[in-house]
């Protein structure tokens, strides 16, 4: 309900190069900006918090890296609203950081750039904005679109500035939920703890969680009988963008996992039931991952027109040359969008990716890591593996011609000659006519010739033989039909009906 929409605290996540600075900024602000009021610092280990910044609240996923961040997405959670990059002043712009930059753009959230460790000697902020502006972040004072706040996390150097473009940045994204409703939201984290069974933690993204709500989180089920937060404080609600630590259900749920809340308990349980069925029909079939074998199949019907792939190749000029010759492709109305693009081997994030992103890997003179070819073969991912580049690309090119949109072709099927007019309060103007050639069918589309010029384009909606409606007239028959949306028939005009066929793609 819209009325009853109110702002919500933007929910951030924090990604970098390991090395970087993310724990240090994660702890300052963990233990720097305590909620007003509460004592004590952030003593739960939950997987997210909540900070105050003069009148704002921001929430943090305390997420491991932009793997898990990803794995979650691939989930269908999507709960980032901001993205911030920590990358170091003094080492520039790494694997793991254009990994970060491709999770966040595939996820379609803004990124802040955080330039960290300003406090070190050899520190060049400049480069490495020079750096990433080669990956499409270029600063607002260069008349691009990306905030960059220089930092230092260890000596607590323009966090409060940090904090201020956050704060902006989610005002112009103008964040709102319905704190009115039932929950609903995403698992952040869960594990089974020995004393208190699955404990897990929640992010509220719509309505207000209460104890004792029936709830379903993934195809677990129960309800909510305990919610702490990340201060151990123990709560009766969680409003939007809170995290919460829950207690009550029956398994534990998987981190990404949706959960929502119903009336009764009896009704959570059949859900839960339900969904736990449909999870093993799906584990089992899980026949919805693109693959270049399954384009035409899985495409045909025209909804995607992109074919997204990740490319890891043995060294930058290989990976360059491929991506180049991927993006030239012309198959009218598919193109080829590189999601991300790196040397190496093909690892467990690149799968991350790809299964998030319903993408297909392909490597050139390079192999996947085991835990990466394990994971592909869990996930279902497709990963194409060349030595030669004209190989690869024909393979992708041939697979997007089962992709085109279908093309279709106009068939005249009939013509009616109007020969009389009746005027009818209800339904408009009724044309009186003869079917002079071929057949007309109440659903075929028509237009309205005048001495040879088209003036109207559009539908029947009524088709009449005597007083009966019917669904085709054919050629020597008479018929009354009204236009859709269309009254200005006359006597000597002539209705032309056709029909669009699908043209198989060569």
């Amino acid at each position: 309900n819209t009325e009853h929409l109110v702002s919500r605290p933007p929910v951030v996540t924090i990604m970098g190069h390991v090395d970087h600075g993310k724990t240090t900024l994660l702890d300052h602000l963990r233990h720097s900006h305590i909620t007003a009021g509460e004592a004590g610092g952030i003593t739960q280990a939950i997987g997210a918090y909540q900070v105050r910044h003069g009148d704002n609240v921001i929430t943090f996923l305390d997420t491991p890296g932009h793997a898990a961040f990803t794995e979650m997405r691939a989930r269908g959670a999507n709960i980032t609203d901001i993205t911030i990059l920590v990358v170091a002043a003094d080492d520039g712009v790494m694997p793991q950081t254009i990994e970060a930059i491709n999770h966040a753009k595939a996820a379609k959230t803004p990124i802040i750039v955080a330039i960290n460790k300003i406090d070190k000697p050899d520190a060049n902020p400049q480069h490495v904005t020079d750096q990433l502006m080669q990956y499409g972040l270029v600063p607002e004072a260069l008349g691009g679109e990306t905030i960059f706040v220089n930092i230092s996390a260890k000596f607590g150097k323009n966090i409060d500035e940090l904090l201020d473009m956050i704060a902006l940045e989610a005002e112009m994204l103008e964040l709102k939920a319905d704190p009115d409703q039932p929950a609903v939201g995403s698992v952040i984290e869960a594990r089974l703890d020995q004393g208190k069974g699955p404990v897990a933690t929640l992010l509220v993204q719509q309505g207000t969680l209460h104890v004792g709500d029936p709830i379903v989180a993934g195809h677990t089920f129960g309800r909510v009988r305990t919610m702490t937060n990340e201060r151990g404080r123990d709560l009766k609600k969680a409003t939007p963008s809170m995290p919460v630590s829950i207690t009550g259900l029956n398994e534990v749920p998987e981190a990404g996992d949706r959960y929502v809340v119903f009336n009764d308990e009896k009704t959570a349980r059949a859900v839960g039931e339900e969904r736990a069925k449909e999870a093993q029909v799906e584990e089992r079939r899980k026949t919805t991952r693109v693959t270049l074998d399954s384009l035409f199949d899985s495409l045909k019907e025209g909804e995607m027109k992109e074919v997204d792939i990740v490319i890891k190749a043995d060294v930058q000029g290989s990976v360059e040359a491929l991506a180049n010759s991927l993006q030239k492709i012309e198959v009218e109305g598919v193109k080829v969008n590189i999601i991300h693009s790196g040397v190496g081997a093909i690892n467990e994030s690149d799968v991350a990716l790809a299964e998030a992103s319903n993408a297909i890997i392909i490597g050139f003179n390079v192999r996947p890591t085991p835990q990466a070819k394990s994971q592909a073969e869990s996930d279902h991912v497709d990963i194409r593996l060349h030595q030669v580049i004209y190989n690869a690309i024909d393979e992708v090119e041939s697979a997007m011609k089962g992709m085109l949109a279908p093309t279709y072709k106009e068939e005249i099927t009939g013509q009616v000659e109007v020969r009389d007019i009746f005027k009818a309060s209800k339904v408009g103007t009724i044309a009186g006519g003869m079917v002079v050639d071929g057949f007309v069918q109440k659903d075929s589309k028509i237009r309205l010739i005048r001495d040879g010029v088209v003036v109207y384009t559009g539908e029947l909606n009524s088709l009449k033989r005597f007083k009966d409606d019917v669904n085709e007239v054919k050629q020597g028959f008479e018929l009354g039909l009204t236009i859709k949306d269309y009254n200005d028939v006359k006597v000597g005009d002539v209705v032309e009906a056709y029909v669009m066929k699908q043209v198989p793609v060569k």
